[in-house]
């Protein structure tokens, strides 16, 4: 099974919650970015750029807390920033566990390894490591040399100790599709247990010379397609089709909600038009239907997971042959 059984059935139980309550608009994962900081300025990155005034703030390991019970999200996504800079993240990760909660923490690699040898393995963490190619490519965005040396010794460790390890990618306009190949080769040879892809397009004022249009992204994942019949894709396959053109969705921007230092992000991970104290005004406060629509001109190349993952997962009911889809996927 491509996601664990648990997990599984905490996300059915918490949809089928969500229906009986009838809730219209609720997120389905927590964005949790205990600070900004990073040790890395990588070419892709908007956060150094948007929050480059308060570097130096970060969510205490209560509030990291309180505010994932007040989410309710069966998942957690652990970001930043660089969440293992932060002094206490170890409570952190371990405050949500014992919560319940699903786990992904998301990380550049650079610390990884000092994670891994303080910690122990658990069945709801998953460890995300983000790697854009192989070793001259991906130091060259991370802007910084060893990073790839790094994160994948990390990754080894990691492995070797039972801890689940997934990676994240981006793909932008100079990727090769050969080199996607060789990197998850190399990957899955550190029995890295999956992949999540997703596409590089301009936003928040980054340089538009090596981010995909829209229509670039259908063809740059017509391509990418090819690989998932050799690797373990942890990107849904009805995303990917999405991301291929072959699939419409409305943008769920309420499906991944992100939570930071500055407040709750309004509207979504990547644009920011408030910050909201409060988890329900915060919910109650945004337009989540004007957003969705895809009217805002700076969602007009949008096709980013945590909105679309989302969106593909609500729109499932009662559509048989892709939940069948999703099924045979998810089992293989």
């Amino acid at each position: 099974m491509r996601f664990p059984l648990k997990l599984n059935v905490s996300m059915t139980t918490y949809l089928a919650k969500m229906a009986w309550q009838k809730q219209e608009h609720f997120p389905l994962v927590l964005m949790l970015e205990p600070l900004h900081k990073c040790n890395l300025a990588c070419k892709g990155c908007g956060r150094i750029h948007e929050y480059a005034d308060c570097m130096d703030k970060m969510l205490s390991v209560d509030e990291c807390l309180a505010e994932a019970r007040k989410c309710g999200a069966p998942v957690v996504s652990v970001s930043g920033g660089e969440p293992l800079l932060h002094p206490s993240i170890d409570e952190i990760v371990k405050g949500l566990l014992d919560m319940g909660r699903h786990v992904y923490l998301c990380t550049n690699g650079l610390k990884l390894s000092e994670y891994v040898e303080r910690n122990k393995p658990h069945p709801h963490l998953y460890l995300n490591v983000h790697l854009d190619g192989m070793a001259e490519r991906h130091d060259v965005l991370a802007n910084r040399p060893g990073v790839f040396r790094a994160a994948t010794d990390a990754i080894w460790m990691a492995k070797k100790k039972g801890f689940s390890v997934t990676t994240n990618t981006t793909v932008f306009k100079s990727t090769r599709i050969d080199e996607l190949r060789s990197l998850f080769a190399h990957l899955a040879s550190l029995k890295v247990d999956g992949f999540l892809v997703s596409p590089g397009y301009q936003y928040n004022g980054l340089s538009k010379e090596d981010f995909l249009s829209r229509q670039e992204v259908h063809a740059k994942f017509e391509e990418v397609n090819g690989l998932t019949e050799q690797y373990r894709f942890f990107s849904t396959p009805l995303y990917l089709d999405f991301l291929r053109g072959k699939k419409q969705y409305k943008c769920a921007p309420w499906g991944t909600v992100t939570r930071n230092p500055q407040g709750w992000k309004a509207p979504c991970y990547l644009i920011t038009d408030a910050h909201y104290d409060d988890y329900d005004t915060f919910m109650h406060s945004v337009d989540w239907d004007y957003y969705s629509s895809g009217e805002d001109p700076r969602c007009s190349q949008c096709m980013m997971h945590s909105g679309f993952e989302p969106a593909v997962v609500l729109a499932l009911k009662g559509n048989w042959k892709d939940i069948w889809t999703m099924f045979k996927w998810n089992i293989h």
